[in-house]
């Protein structure tokens, strides 16, 4: 008996080894990868990619009137007035073989000068060759040449995805974090007009901003913006720019010096539940139109307040960020297509966009 059930389990086991190696055939994605246990090789060769950058703006404590009193000038020996400039920190990543280097717009806003220091210990000033304060981003031209440009990954992050950080927190000198992608299309943050990040838990610091978030292959994943913090500090959540969206970007800032974006010029937000059950709908997939600009590409393709907007190109929007990004990634001539839902019928209407400044709505 005991041999008999010796035999069974023997049995058992290998029909279990067998259903798994099935499995795992079937699933080639899920099969056990061997463990990482160290990133070096990924981080050696992006470290001269990746740059510090040091600034200065004008203080703006010297306009105050008090340092510019006559009638203190007998104290002046007793007065200590504020530098004249104040220092900022950041960091920043070489994208192309022409040495351009991406970074955030809030690194370098209204810097009288700019310095970077290469991994290798070298120095040269930059000049700023467009800014974007929508999506803070900014691209900058370093007076060097054979600047090594950071490979771009071409696939799309997922969360669970490990990423590094590289920076120059709290301006100590490069260094590296690691963490994972906590969730993606984070928006609605206040950050920018333009929302798209990737959240990880990654450690982030000042001196960070700009900097890059590389996956384990040592390719761009995006560009490292801002942390979530109710005291100042590190809380666990840190955020980042997509590499596609920003290398989008950062090609319009090196050719016009600015981002060219479309435009629609409508009001709009998501429908609430009351709002679908007064226009008839049966969930809150869509997004009320609350207003309409004057001979803007949306009034001209005849969108009127009180639609319901439902798709844009047969894509569903769900969010009032989300049909914001999709117009504004269009250039201005191109078309697209509008699915409204008005006075119970769903109608499609076409757009031409326009051009959109700074101070246009979607």
């Amino acid at each position: 008996m005991r041999q008999l059930a010796a035999y069974g389990i023997a049995v058992a086991i290998g029909l279990s080894a067998a259903g798994v190696y099935l499995f795992f055939m079937k699933h080639p994605t899920l099969q056990p990868q061997p463990a990482l246990t160290s990133f070096a090789d990924a981080v050696e060769h992006t470290l001269p990619s990746v740059v510090n950058i040091y600034s200065e703006e004008p203080n703006p404590a010297l306009s105050d009137a008090i340092w510019n009193n006559p009638l203190l000038s007998n104290y002046s020996k007793n007065i200590t007035p504020p530098e004249p400039t104040l220092s900022r920190l950041g960091s920043g990543v070489i994208i192309d073989e022409k040495g351009h280097i991406l970074t955030n717009y809030h690194v370098v806003k209204s810097t009288e000068l700019i310095r970077i220091m290469l991994s290798d210990g070298r120095e040269t000033p930059a000049e700023i060759v467009g800014l974007d304060s929508e999506a803070d981003l900014a691209v900058l031209k370093p007076k060097q040449d054979g600047l090594q440009p950071i490979p771009v990954s071409q696939s799309q992050p997922r969360v669970g995805d490990i990423v590094l950080a590289i920076g120059n927190p709290f301006g100590v000198g490069q260094a590296v974090t690691q963490g994972i992608i906590s969730g993606l299309g984070r928006s609605n943050l206040g950050l920018a007009t333009y929302e798209n990040y990737i959240q990880t838990d990654v450690a982030i610091n000042p001196g960070n901003s700009g900097g890059a978030l590389i996956n384990a292959k040592g390719e761009l994943v995006g560009i490292v913006t801002a942390v979530f913090s109710t005291t100042g500090g590190y809380q666990g959540i840190s955020f980042a720019i997509p590499a596609q969206s920003a290398m989008a970007i950062a090609q319009d800032l090196i050719l016009y010096g600015r981002v060219i974006r479309g435009y629609l010029g409508v009001e709009m937000h998501e429908l609430a539940r009351h709002e679908a059950d007064f226009f008839g709908l049966t969930d809150t997939n869509g997004l009320l139109i609350t207003g309409v600009q004057p001979d803007s590409p949306g009034s001209k393709a005849g969108l009127e307040a009180g639609d319901v907007l439902l798709m844009i190109n047969d894509m569903p929007m769900r969010t009032s960020q989300q049909a914001r990004d999709f117009v504004s990634h269009n250039k201005p001539g191109d078309q697209i297509k509008l699915t409204v839902f008005r006075r119970g019928q769903t109608i499609n209407l076409t757009a031409t966009l326009q051009q959109r400044s700074g101070n246009d709505g979607e």
